[in-house]
């Protein structure tokens, strides 16, 4: 069945342009109806109090984007971050680069990087880069696609192209270096005063006997000598993150401690006369950490900018509110104070950042604090009181976003420069910088009659900002999303920044134009439908029709059987399951919504296992890939499994054992949502990055097995998200006959 839209939605969007700005005018002009029509449209007041990570200009954090394990560099007159590209399953994003002149204003590139001889690079893992005595570029990443290693490249440029240290891929650091079992992550490099190089490595040390240190061959610039392992007792509390840095005579280790999944994550370190140590924990131990108010969250995984005689960390911490497991980081940058050569202050991590210390010459931005009016916009989760505003696109602002209610496409944002101006530049700061988005861009007097400005409806090049020239004069702006790169990304922009002069921009490089096509949009509608009750009791299970719009026939394995229990015509699952034989559809594809909605009866409900259905192959599962699969069981995966406890999403409250119960898992894109009954149990943010080109559409297992062992009555599968009234009245279409 495919739901109805809401009148909401029918009221709002069935309109045409001119109705909807005169709208916003008439409301913005009328301040009593203000707060009447806002409560009319949306059936609630929202509660949101703007705190400072809201706050307008706030310059932390200082990128536009989900990046983590920042390395700041400063060479010539740019300043470049290297950084592992996040908010993907297990950060497996591009590798990229951001670049600028005045620290205020930065510019992403997707650098050009060889992928190993049998291996395509997915993970670009806390990237660091040394600058050698030849005057060429260095550049280090962690990779595990072929055994948690550290590997090297070379580049005429800080940004590349790059070329291979080694051409049979022998990495700069090996795995179970310099002892068995050691994890080769997190390198970074130090380089002394008297000109030799230092790396510092490993994570979850605290498991694995403390961090290891080692001096890089600065002729080869491949291989490490004189690797030993840092004692565990000189370093307390670890997790990863090694960075070495000298202050006067004193080597100031620095390392993240605790867990980087949660607000434990933070900073420490430990000081010695040596590269070698021995090492002395120091005082203020950690020097940063989590807020009072959690507006920062989980710092850590840091370097140190050196300017003049201040000191600066860059660090990554967790978005706000946070997304399950940490997974969407970005980066800020705070000044850290010595008390004295061994000594750091605790540092005050801030919203705000840190002043200016570059002048810019780049204009005014005239769409700052413009008003602001959008197709929709997103409630991110059940669990905050938090807004994905409008006026988020045009507060200068990278905390917040404006992001459309649903990844349905096309999406509108238009701005309002509060009187006719000349326009001839257009920066957008989309929500992913390393994925293009398809959009255009129109221009207008009055709000009415709209002139095209930009048009990339064809647009197959990533970037951030982009950058669309031209010569008008103009009071709106409308921004109109058509497409984008990946599947289930939305119509989102953290900023988009407006100037009536031209000015430079460093480097001035290009992305290479990719060769996927952009997504599919979601269809809407009802791709699986199986009921018991549909089936005869003569029929064969064999096969089993699929009344759902893809088609195809479900093939029985295994033990599975048709029976009447409590008067309910029901699957009775033991140890089989039913595997469609079509393909799962694309819009289920990596971060596509979806939902899953089923009857069931658990007699006794195990720690593991009991997979109540799947659609992502885990024989094929990289560690880019997050596994998508409904459960009913009391252990980690409790209700969605994804990867392991720190993704995974239980029930607040488990299912009754032997009882009916409607189980409904909704996911729109940022946040799943499990519902038992008709009534929410549990949510989380999420990005997923499901791989499914060989997955199957398996009902009662998941394709390794993991079996329920229950009775099911019917079984439905969407690829959007159903609202939470229209799962009631679905539950009630789909009650089993002869359920009281």
């Amino acid at each position: 069945m495919v739901l109805k839209k809401s009148k909401l939605q029918l009221f709002w969007f069935g309109n045409t342009e001119e109705f909807k700005i005169n709208l916003y005018y008439f409301i913005l002009n009328n301040k009593l109806l203000h707060g009447f029509i806002i409560l009319f449209l949306t059936g609630t007041l929202f509660a949101q109090k703007d705190s400072d990570v809201n706050a307008n200009g706030a310059k932390n954090p200082i990128l536009p984007g989900w990046f983590a394990d920042p390395t700041i560099k400063k060479f010539g007159d740019i300043y470049y971050i290297y950084a592992t590209t996040d908010n993907e399953m297990l950060a497996s994003g591009a590798p990229t680069v951001w670049y600028s002149k005045d620290f205020q204003n930065w510019y992403n590139y997707t650098m050009e990087i060889p992928s190993f001889s049998a291996q395509l690079i997915t993970n670009f893992w806390a990237p660091d880069i040394v600058e050698g005595k030849d005057g060429k570029y260095y550049l280090y990443f962690g990779n595990c696609e072929m055994g948690c290693n550290i590997y090297g490249y070379v580049s005429d440029t800080p940004v590349g192209p790059w070329t291979k240290l080694s051409e049979n891929d022998v990495p700069v650091i090996s795995n179970g270096y310099p002892r068995e079992g050691f994890p080769s992550l997190d390198a970074q490099f130090f380089t002394d005063t008297d000109g030799k190089i230092y790396g510092y490595w490993g994570t979850w040390v605290h498991y694995n006997g403390g961090y290891a240190v080692g001096e890089l061959n600065t002729k080869t610039m491949k291989e490490m000598v004189n690797s030993t392992n840092i004692p565990l007792a000189q370093t307390p509390r670890p997790f990863e993150a090694a960075y070495m840095m000298k202050k006067g005579n004193k080597y100031i280790l620095m390392y993240s401690g605790a867990s980087c999944h949660d607000e434990t994550y933070n900073v420490r370190y430990s000081y010695s006369d040596s590269p070698y140590g021995p090492f002395t924990p120091g005082k203020n131990n950690p020097i940063l950490s989590t807020n009072d108010d959690q507006t920062v969250h989980g710092p850590g995984h840091h370097s140190i900018l050196k300017e003049k005689d201040d000191c600066y960390i860059v660090y990554h911490k967790h978005d706000y509110p946070m997304t399950r497991g940490g997974l969407a980081r970005q980066v800020c940058i705070d000044k850290m104070i010595f008390e004295n050569d061994s000594t750091i202050k605790t540092v005050v991590p801030t919203m705000k950042g840190i002043d200016d210390f570059v002048r810019s010459d780049v204009p005014e931005n005239i769409a700052f604090k413009a008003k602001t009016i959008a197709s929709s916009y997103h409630l991110k989760s059940t669990q905050y009181d938090y807004e994905y505003k409008s006026s988020y696109a045009t507060d200068d602002n990278n905390a917040t976003m404006w992001k459309a209610a649903d990844n349905t496409l096309p999406q509108d944002l238009i701005v309002d420069l509060g009187s006719v101006k000349p326009i001839k530049r257009v920066m957008t700061q989309f929500e992913f910088a390393s994925y293009y988005y398809q959009y255009k861009l129109e221009y207008s007097v009055n709000g009415k009659k709209w002139f095209l400005y930009a048009d990339k409806s064809k647009n197959q090049t990533s970037g951030s900002p982009m950058i669309d020239d031209n010569n008008v004069k103009a009071r709106y702006l409308k921004l109109t999303v058509l497409g984008t790169e990946k599947m289930g990304l939305y119509a989102a922009v953290w900023n988009i920044k407006v100037y009536s002069s031209l000015f430079e921009i460093p480097l001035q490089l290009q992305n290479k134009k990719s060769t996927k096509t952009s997504a599919p949009l979601s269809t809407r509608k009802l791709l699986v439908d199986i009921d018991a009750n549909q089936i005869f009791e003569n029929d064969s299970l064999v096969s089993i029709p699929n009344r759902g719009t893809i088609g195809g026939v479900f093939t029985k394995s295994g033990e599975v059987s048709l029976e009447n229990t409590d008067g309910i015509k029901a699957f009775n699952f033991t140890k089989g399951a039913l595997t469609l034989d079509k393909a799962v559809p694309k819009t289920l594809a990596w971060n596509g919504s979806f939902t899953v909605a089923t009857w069931v009866r658990n007699p006794t409900i195990s720690k593991e296992g009991e997979i109540l259905a799947s659609w992502c192959d885990r024989r094929e599962f990289s560690l880019a890939n997050s596994y998508n699969a409904l459960a009913y069981n009391s252990g980690n995966y409790g209700a969605v499994a994804h990867l392991d406890g720190h993704f995974d999403m239980r029930y607040s409250k488990l299912p009754e054992a032997n009882k009916w119960h409607y189980i409904v898992l909704t996911f729109d894109g940022v946040v799943e949502k499990i519902y038992v009954d008709g009534v929410l149990d549990n949510s989380q943010n999420m990005l997923l990055s499901s791989a499914i080109d060989k997955a199957k559409i398996i009902i009662g297992a998941s394709d390794i097995g993991e079996n329920y062992s229950g009775f099911m009555a019917s079984f439905q599968m969407y690829d959007y998200a159903i609202h939470s009234a229209d799962i009631i009245k679905l539950m009630n279409e789909t009650k089993p006959k002869g359920l009281l």
